[in-house]
């Protein structure tokens, strides 16, 4: 059944899927729109011969790295298509797009392009939501925030109660009680604003059982 991103929230900190034929805990996002779906995954990385392939993540194989070997290390990104948007998912760690926009130039946001990101960071936090609208620019907000554009994605932010009040309006003790009764479930509410956001919903039982397409994308 189709649940929105909100189950991707809800396993952020489920172990990781390693012995899954697909994706299920510490899924990142990546959604874009206003640009073609395999350009998009070629500007990540991805071969163009094996994007071709359309094979599904429950068939890719992940080669093991030598020891000694100077090749980059890669990752599996499953990924598909929903009405204007493409997205891209991936359970390393982090969203390749969130450690390479700024300094790789494929991809770099271009105007009429947005992009929508939320990266679990795992290995630098905080998590992050990264949006860039469309006009060339990229602005970036931890969970809990909003990315202080007054954007129509900040609006579905706080309307999925993802963040947290004003230190200035309401006070630290305010803040710190929000932290402690909402800090476990802001992903759920942050995952759940940009599908609200995206109009966009990821078949949770696809994504598990790795029938979405998927390819192999080097790390960054």
């Amino acid at each position: 059944m189709s649940d929105g991103f909100a189950w991707i929230g809800a396993h952020s900190t489920t172990g990781g899927s390693a012995a899954l034929s697909g994706m299920l805990g510490g899924i990142s996002l990546t959604c874009a729109r206003g640009v073609d779906r395999d350009e998009f995954l070629i500007a990540l990385g991805a071969d163009l011969d094996e994007l071709a392939g359309r094979t599904p993540c429950k068939g890719l194989v992940v080669p093991a790295r030598r020891r000694g070997e100077r090749s980059p290390h890669v990752n599996r990104a499953m990924y598909g298509t929903c009405g204007d948007w493409v997205y891209v998912l991936e359970d390393w760690g982090t969203a390749t797009w969130a450690t390479g926009y700024r300094t790789v130039e494929s991809m770099r946001p271009a105007p009429d392009e947005e992009i929508v990101c939320v990266t679990m960071n795992s290995w630098s936090p905080p998590q992050r939501i990264i949006h860039a609208p469309g006009d060339g620019r990229a602005w970036q907000a931890e969970f809990g925030q909003d990315t202080g554009q007054d954007s129509a994605l900040d609006a579905a932010l706080h309307t999925a109660d993802a963040v947290s009040p004003s230190l200035v309006e309401v006070g630290e003790a305010a803040v710190v009680a929000y932290y402690e009764e909402r800090g476990p479930r802001l992903p759920v509410a942050v995952f759940t604003a940009v599908g609200n956001y995206c109009g966009l919903s990821i078949d949770q039982e696809a994504v598990q059982a790795g029938d979405l397409p998927a390819v192999l994308i080097p790390m960054v």
